[in-house]
């Protein structure tokens, strides 16, 4: 069975687009072999408040438990320190240069304008630590995080080749996506959880009916009146893709109105179960600490020989 490993950073909050795009695809494909990670250390890469990401770390957490993923898959990536341990000692391979080539590092240093912080220079090492601790053969990656693949199979291929085979050098391969969701008020880029709490394009998972209905209400469109998918006209494209992928259907809607009206309904009650059992989760602090205590138990279990082989190749053991 392949293993399969994907996280998730709390770096703002979920939104629908995670939702039908992520989590659910994730709990389709779970199983023995999967591991469902908040990754807290990638969030330290920007300047933070402790105290937000401590609960926007928490947020998640039941969320994700609330979107129905198994407990059994999940964890904090800080409580397992294999993820630490091992990203200093590639390290110890990588080289300054192909990691001033990615690209993400390049876009948000130029936005930035200053000096930045040097973990969001390393933070592709962290990322193959994180890939190469659990020996996927296989990592599903969008075109964003390819090149950080890439990093990690040359990394490992490089460790091999020096102090001797521990890693499993992966393959980036294209997931089969769930639905894409765009931003409501830019639907030329996809629905984003770091978009700011008061995002009107952005859809939050815990968002009560009257806020979804209104950012609905508001949502982008044109002046054709036709409810109808055209690549041209990607605000009702969109609209459509959410209200079907939300289980409804826009066979018979005429005018915006009464799409807007649909979708909002869909939305609603797509999102009622998960904010019920969110209420359930919350109320019930000591159920998600257990299941995240035994996720991490469970990734310390399967991390700790690769961080040994890799210690005792490098010449710590």
């Amino acid at each position: 069975m392949t293993r399969r490993l994907s996280l998730i950073t709390p770096s703002g909050r979920l939104t629908l687009g995670n939702l039908l795009g992520a989590l659910r695809p994730m709990a389709d494909a779970a199983g023995p072999d999967a591991f469902y990670g908040l990754s807290d250390l990638h969030a330290l890469t920007v300047p933070h408040t402790p105290a937000v990401l401590r609960a926007r770390t928490e947020e998640m957490a039941l969320l994700l438990l609330a979107s129905g993923l198994e407990p059994a898959t999940l964890f904090i990536q800080s409580h397992v320190p294999a993820h630490r341990s091992l990203t200093y000692l590639l390290e110890c391979v990588a080289h300054t240069g192909e990691l001033g080539r990615m690209i993400q590092f390049k876009e948000k240093s130029r936005r930035v304008g200053a000096s930045v912080r040097t973990s969001l220079f390393t933070y592709p090492v962290l990322m193959a630590a994180d890939i190469l601790l659990y020996g996927a053969a296989e990592v599903p990656v969008g075109d964003d995080q390819r090149q950080h693949v890439e990093l990690a199979r040359d990394v490992a291929v490089r460790f091999n080749t020096t102090y001797g085979q521990v890693f499993t050098v992966p393959e980036a391969v294209h997931p089969s996506l769930g639905a894409r969701v765009m931003d409501l008020a830019d639907p030329a880029r996809k629905m984003s959880k770091s978009a700011g709490d008061d995002h009107a394009g952005s859809i939050y998972l815990l968002d009560p009916p009257d806020v979804v209905r209104r950012k609905v209400a508001r949502a982008v469109t044109d002046s054709a009146g036709e409810v109808s998918r055209d690549e041209d006209r990607p605000g009702v494209t969109n609209l459509i893709d959410i209200l079907e992928a939300c289980g409804g259907s826009a066979a018979g809607l005429s005018g915006y109105g009464a799409l807007k009206s649909a979708v909002t309904d869909a939305v609603v009650a797509e999102l009622e179960p998960l904010q019920k059992r969110y209420r359930e989760l919350a109320a019930d602090r000591a159920y998600v600490t257990e299941a995240y205590a035994a996720g991490a138990a469970r990734c310390r279990e399967v991390t700790a020989p690769v961080l040994a082989a890799a210690e005792a190749a490098i010449g710590l053991a």
